[in-house]
């Protein structure tokens, strides 16, 4: 009998701290059959000029920023138990390497992303669906190290992209996919981290700490 994959979505806003909550879920299951994939991988390569913000910014913060083909086939792939050749995107020119990544396969597979519960197709797909809700500020304070420390951004840049597409399209877009999460987790997210692994490892059958100590 063929085994079953497992799909868990993270989403939130920029600087919510999905990818810091998905390692440690990670770590926790502490299991080489489990892989993460990041949505920002999937940015498209070039940037719609439609989307494009008064500044003349591209708009990074939209859904149609991302190549949901790609990121809809390769999501259905992992779950079918197949590897998949990963997009690698470059962040501090703002475009799509010629390299990739090789994901999988995997039993269990993290997927984090502003928009991991946005697509009705993804959505369907998953097997649980969590949705990371952080004060503004925070998020924006967390963006703001993260893009000048890792991404080579100015501190001008960031807070004006902030408040030309991230904030709006936070509001818009990003804030109602809570509606369609299993449960949502606020900024402390060590409590979180271990009950969700705690129930994915009951879906793949990997025994508890009291269950292995029973056995001894």
């Amino acid at each position: 009998m063929q085994r079953k994959q497992f799909l868990i979505g993270i989403a939130g806003g920029s600087g919510s701290g999905k990818t810091t909550f998905a390692q440690k879920i990670m770590k926790s299951i502490n299991s080489a059959d489990t892989c993460l994939l990041h949505m920002d991988s999937y940015y498209l390569p070039v940037q719609p000029r439609e989307l494009y913000a008064s500044s003349g910014k591209a708009n990074y913060d939209h859904p149609n920023a991302f190549d949901w083909s790609l990121l809809r086939h390769h999501l259905s792939e992992l779950k079918l138990g197949h590897s998949i050749k990963c997009p690698i995107y470059d962040f501090v020119t703002c475009s799509r390497t010629e390299e990739f990544e090789t994901v999988g396969p995997c039993k269990v597979i993290l997927f984090e992303g502003i928009f991991a519960l946005y697509d009705q197709e993804i959505r369907d797909l998953l097997d649980i669906k969590c949705f990371l809700h952080v004060d503004s500020d925070i998020r924006f304070t967390r963006r703001l190290h993260r893009d000048v420390k890792e991404r080579g951004r100015s501190l001008e840049s960031v807070i004006a992209q902030y408040y030309d597409t991230v904030r709006p399209m936070y509001q818009k877009y990003l804030d109602p996919q809570r509606q369609y999460a299993d449960f949502t987790v606020g900024e402390e997210t060590d409590v979180a981290s271990v009950i969700l692994s705690a129930r994915i490892k009951e879906l793949i059958g990997t025994p508890l700490p009291s269950q292995e100590t029973e056995a001894v």
